[in-house]
């Protein structure tokens, strides 16, 4: 039996305006309070679905982005630009990117944010490491290289510039981290 339309709609606005609150204000700004007032739907609704707060933001963060669509452009290098390319636009433009640093520093203390966490980190990276093991096969990467030191080394520099130093994600950038990347993994 499909859930009744009034449901759909009541869930469909709490989790709007609680992703709308994290986006505000990180976790932390989140309120089942809040929610209730922004959202219209009563309190003891909002916990008839959600038993806590956690299983809220839970249900909230779980669709946060979408995963990048793995390139396949004959090269590692190509590869590793476009997503590269990809992923600092998002750092630039997403939502998510003002959510995130609320959810890593909540994962510390809650081990189901930390589950979270670890969830939406893999699918970030996952097409990165798909594309490594990819030129693995095709002999441009060494066996022995662990694919998560190169994406540690792409991703590291875009995250510390974007949450850190506040320096831009420009092209010139993305391409010199790529390139830093690859020179140290292939010597």
């Amino acid at each position: 039996m499909a859930p009744d339309s009034r449901v759909q709609k009541s869930r469909a606005a709490v989790l709007a305006q609680t992703y709308e609150l994290l986006t505000e204000g990180g976790i932390g700004g989140v309120s089942i309070e809040e929610v209730s007032r922004r959202s219209g739907v009563a309190k003891t609704t909002i916990y008839r679905h959600w038993p806590s707060k956690v299983a809220l933001l839970l249900d909230a963060c779980s669709s946060i982005g979408t995963p990048p669509e793995t390139p396949d452009t004959g090269s590692l290098a190509g590869d590793l630009t476009a997503l590269t390319e990809r992923l600092a636009e998002q750092l630039r433009t997403a939502r998510w990117a003002a959510v995130l640093p609320s959810i890593i520093d909540a994962a510390e203390r809650d081990p189901d944010l930390a589950g979270l966490h670890t969830t939406l980190h893999a699918e970030i990276m996952e097409p990165f490491t798909t594309v490594t093991e990819r030129a693995q096969a095709r002999g441009e990467l060494a066996a022995g290289r662990e694919p998560a030191d190169l994406v540690a080394a792409i991703a590291g520099p875009l995250f510390y510039r974007r949450w850190f130093s506040r320096e831009p994600l420009h092209d010139a950038a993305i391409h010199h981290i790529v390139r830093d990347a690859l020179t140290r993994a292939t010597t």
